[in-house]
């Protein structure tokens, strides 16, 4: 699992980072906002931790950067604003939860673990492409209604196309978060899935919708 920590007090984001490192948690940390919203906005994270103040941007305006082109990635505002109306505001603008500083260790672990849980708690999404209709929650993809029997690798490998749709996915993205980074990028396990749930695809669809830019990745067209 991949956390993102967007912290100026340098001792406290090292901190916080060795931490969560020890946790068994694959993590990133940036001292300043302008850092911050590039690498939530550009990466891809399963958890980011916020501060809101910032010396270079309030980390309001980050949390509705990184809203406006993820609604689902959760987050976690750390901030010394303990006023109502700060924790509102900042729930209100999307953020999963609302932490005071100080706050122990333990306590921001058991918050992490809370939200991640609820990640993959939630709902039904329902992820959809040219006539593919993926349910997330009983991990069912269908096509015009007729059902597509996957892999737990290959529903992976396509549930990660569906959410990035829009954009070139990297093989080391897929590694990452199916495989939760247990291969590396020159294994062959990789390839044989993706050319395997290509088939299911073509056989149902009638052609194949992922696409491989050579030296970039796979994209659905």
């Amino acid at each position: 699992m991949r956390i993102l920590v967007i912290e100026d007090e340098k001792e406290l984001c090292d901190s916080i980072k060795e931490g969560l490192i020890l946790d068994g948690y694959e993590v990133d940390a940036c001292y300043n906002g302008l850092d911050g919203e590039e690498m939530a906005t550009i990466e891809t994270y399963d958890l980011i931790l916020l501060d809101l103040t910032l010396p270079d941007m309030d980390g309001m305006d980050i949390l509705k950067s990184v809203r406006s082109q993820n609604a689902l990635v959760p987050i976690l505002i750390l901030s010394a604003r303990v006023q109502t109306e700060d924790k509102v505001e900042g729930l209100d603008r999307g953020a999963n939860d609302y932490l005071t500083k100080p706050f122990d260790f333990s306590e921001l672990e058991a918050r992490i673990r809370s939200l991640t849980r609820r990640k993959f708690e939630q709902k039904s999404i329902y992820l959809s492409f040219d006539g593919l209709e993926m349910d997330t929650k009983t991990r069912r993809l269908h096509y015009n209604n007729e059902e597509i029997f996957l892999t737990k690798k290959e529903m992976g490998i396509l549930e990660y196309l569906l959410l990035n749709q829009e954009r070139v996915v990297s093989q080391e993205e897929i590694i990452e978060h199916v495989w939760n980074n247990e291969v590396n990028e020159f294994s062959n396990s990789i390839r044989v899935h993706i050319s395997a749930l290509r088939k299911k695809l073509r056989e149902k669809m009638g052609h194949d919708p992922i696409v491989n830019k050579v030296g970039q990745g796979y994209i659905l067209k």
